[in-house]
């Protein structure tokens, strides 16, 4: 099989830029998500459960069209945006970030609720009593048994990210070297006779990337289990 062109070589940079600023920008809201609802009981919490997962069972480009009438340049919002802090989501790579991290949102705040979900409440409690403050038993005790959790959200939502394609090419476009990423590449290439080859090159990236999160995604979650199980009083 032919080496990837240079083309092809921009088109999984981008993919990689894109997937990375994505998992980076949502990871916050998805802990303090998964924090939520792991953690608190209060009115509304299925609600607020169903809207964070509604993304997986949404058609892709109905998730699109709903970001281009939220943030399209000629919404209240996106003109807001666009005017206070020159920041453009429609026709942009950060676009396609965007439609990236809220694809990713479920699966990030899934696997990270599961490992907050798992992690001793008595050591907190243990800490806590013995002085530590609340951020204090946060950082020591909380985090450091739910950290190959949030790794492997990380991974689960950079390999949803590399993969997205029907809100990306809805709200964000389809345009070489702005928005094209993998899955839009390969969704261009199979409409020009004879680039079988290049649909066959990108896709076993495409393939790749997904395998390795995922081996990696379960590695983390089996060695999260492990230590916690080392952990237990």
């Amino acid at each position: 099989m032919p080496a990837l062109s240079p083309d092809e070589w921009g088109i999984l940079l981008l993919s990689m830029k894109v997937s990375a600023v994505a998992i980076l920008g949502v990871l916050p809201p998805a802990f303090a998500l998964a924090w939520l609802l792991a953690r608190r009981e209060f009115p509304g919490k299925i609600v607020l459960d169903s809207l964070v997962h509604l993304p997986l069972v949404l058609p892709p480009v109905v998730t699109g069209w709903l970001l281009l009438i939220a943030l399209g340049t000629n919404e209240p919002v996106g003109r807001f945006l666009q005017s206070a802090f020159g920041i453009t989501f429609v026709f942009r790579w950060t676009g396609a970030a965007l439609a990236a991290a809220v694809m990713a949102l479920p699966l990030m705040v899934r696997a990270m609720r599961l490992s907050l979900e798992g992690v001793d409440r008595r050591l907190e409690s243990a800490a806590r009593t013995l002085g530590a403050g609340r951020w204090r038993t946060f950082a020591a005790v909380t985090l450091p048994l739910s950290a190959n959790g949030v790794l492997a959200a990380l991974v689960l939502g950079f390999a949803r990210s590399v993969g997205e394609f029907g809100a990306t090419i809805t709200f964000a476009s389809n345009i070489p070297g702005e928005t094209q990423t993998l899955p839009l590449a390969i969704y261009s290439a199979l409409q020009v006779p004879g680039a079988e080859w290049q649909v066959a090159r990108l896709a076993g990236i495409s393939v790749a990337l997904s395998l390795a999160a995922l081996v990696i995604s379960e590695w983390l979650a089996r060695r999260s289990g492990q230590q916690r199980g080392r952990h237990v009083l």
